[in-house]
């Protein structure tokens, strides 16, 4: 049992010594590039999944075993592990440290909440609406943590006050009377002529403190000390309503932080948005069914709720500049994204085209090449081309010399650069205020902020990938992969999720979709 302890005590030494001990025979005795790559990508797998290393230091191996192996030289490794992603999560790191500086996290929280309403099934919607808002531009996390707060003190207020309205409530009902109390008053110096108690009838459940008063010059209140309630709820439906809106807000932030790609570090990785309405819709339907119920009562809950968020939102005072000018920037940062490339009309991207010859550069695909009217001819003999569809095909043959124009100079990361670079100028305080030089945020603040581990996992996962690619191991596993590319779609998408859910129980998110991508991706072509 002893040896077990401190091989349990020393479970990280022992797994980074030996998994690669174990699975040396692959570059010793195959010695192929597509087995050496193997080596890295299981070594990284486990190590991902038991955490052996740090997540960050994990992705770093690339850097170290392809230059070794010979898969990839070291420049190019390096070039890998810098994408255009993490410069928009720099710029969306500067939005987010100054919303949660100035706390303007909390007041579109208690806003959101005030206008749903008080009532706990509405209430559950208000928290889980403003949860994924925040967690569209905010990691999972930081929502989580940033929300849970308010809605504690909602759950603590909700409680204390139907404890006081329950004690009320069965004071009048069972009717109360003030009786003589005969005790023995010589310790104090009291008769018992001057002291009553006010005790319930026989039968009625006295769970309360008794309060003894002495009736002289000076009254004094001896309180008896009633029994504490064996549980911490003082009924089902409360335990079912604290944990209802504890999990909207886990449930919420990760739906919320899956529809924008700076909402999680698993979208970065991914590089795609998905529409999460109807998901955050029943995930509110079935919270609400499972731990609410449908009753409709609850009158003095929701009058203390609304109180609770009131007070919440007035402690906050009026708007200050600070937090007006965090909005702006997050307003306008959001309408530029969706206005730079909009598809169905130009955006303001294409004022900044990129030229790139057919020839030199051509769309990957017909499926991708753009409408004909979106060429032009540079040789003079040639007329310019009719506004009509065609396949990308026609196009290539017969104008080897013609340009695709697109908007492809300026990205996402332009515009969270642009806007990120606004917090570090813009001052915080008025020109009258002696801290007048302060700006939104400082460079301290911005770096408590930025998750590095995420920057260097997402890269080593970017390396991974182009190392399997070079090496040949993606072309090996899709070809092991093939009869699965005979299933239906919806079988294959069964599979894929059981699989990948089965890994996220004992490894991080986006540990399993790095490890994952470079295996699956075959699958799709």
């Amino acid at each position: 049992m002893r040896v077990l302890r401190e091989a349990w005590r020393y479970r990280s030494l022992i797994i980074i010594i030996l998994t690669p001990l174990l699975l040396l025979p692959l570059p010793l005795l195959i010695g192929t590039k597509v087995s050496e790559c193997a080596f890295t990508l299981l070594v990284m797998a486990v190590f991902w999944l038991t955490e052996a290393l740090p997540l960050g230091v994990t992705a770093l191996l690339p850097a170290l075993l392809f230059p070794l192996f010979g898969i990839l030289k070291s420049t190019q490794v390096a070039a890998a592990y810098f994408k255009d992603f993490h410069l928009l999560l720099t710029g969306v790191i500067c939005l987010a440290t100054s919303i949660e500086k100035w706390n303007l996290h909390k007041r579109i929280a208690l806003r959101l909440v005030i206008l749903v309403g008080v009532n706990p099934g509405w209430l559950m919607l208000g928290f889980m609406v403003s949860s994924a808002f925040l967690s569209m531009w905010l990691s999972n996390t930081s929502t989580a943590a940033m929300v849970m707060p308010i809605v504690e003190a909602v759950i603590q207020q909700i409680m204390r006050a139907e404890s006081e309205v329950t004690t009320q409530r069965e004071r009048s009902l069972t009717g109360c009377s003030n009786t003589e109390l005969e005790l023995e008053g010589e310790g104090l110096g009291l008769g018992a002529s001057n002291l009553h108690a006010t005790t319930c009838p026989p039968g009625v459940d006295n769970s309360y403190s008794v309060r003894i008063h002495y009736k002289g010059p000076v009254r004094v209140g001896v309180g008896v000390p009633a029994a504490e309630p064996k549980g911490q709820y003082r009924s089902v439906k409360d335990h079912m309503m604290c944990k209802g809106l504890s999990l909207c807000i886990a449930y919420s932030s990760t739906i919320g932080g899956i529809t924008t790609l700076p909402g999680t570090s698993t979208n970065l990785i991914f590089n795609e948005q998905i529409n999460d309405i109807i998901i955050l819709l029943l995930s509110w339907i079935w919270l609400h069914w499972m731990f609410l119920g449908t009753e409709r009562e609850r009158s003095d809950r929701e009058k203390a709720t609304a109180r609770v968020i009131e007070q919440e939102y007035n402690d906050l005072g009026p708007v200050s500049f600070q937090e007006t000018a965090t909005l702006v920037i997050f307003i306008v940062m959001v309408l530029l994204w969706l206005v730079r490339d909009p598809g169905f009309m130009p955006g303001w991207a294409s004022l900044f085209p990129q030229l790139i010859p057919l020839l030199c550069q051509a769309p990957p695909s017909p499926q991708h090449a753009p409408p004909i009217s979106s060429y032009t001819s540079l040789c003079p003999s040639h007329p310019t081309l009719p506004h009509q569809d065609h396949s990308y095909k026609c196009i290539h043959d017969a104008f080897p010399l013609a340009v695709h124009r697109y908007s492809g100079y300026a990205t996402d990361a332009t515009v969270a650069l642009l806007l990120g670079l606004m917090f570090f100028i813009i001052p915080a305080n008025k020109p009258s205020s002696p801290k007048y030089a302060e700006t939104l945020i400082t460079w301290t603040e911005f770096q408590s902020c930025m998750p590095w581990e995420i920057c260097l996992l997402v890269g080593g996962g970017f390396a991974l990938a182009e190392g399997t690619k070079v090496s040949g191991l993606s072309v090996w596993v899709g070809n092991l992969l093939t009869p699965l590319g005979s299933l239906p779609i919806w079988a294959l998408i069964t599979i894929t999720c059981v699989i990948v859910t089965t890994f996220t129980e004992v490894a991080s998110n986006p540990a399993t979709i790095t490890i994952f991508l470079p295996i699956l991706a075959p699958l799709v072509g």
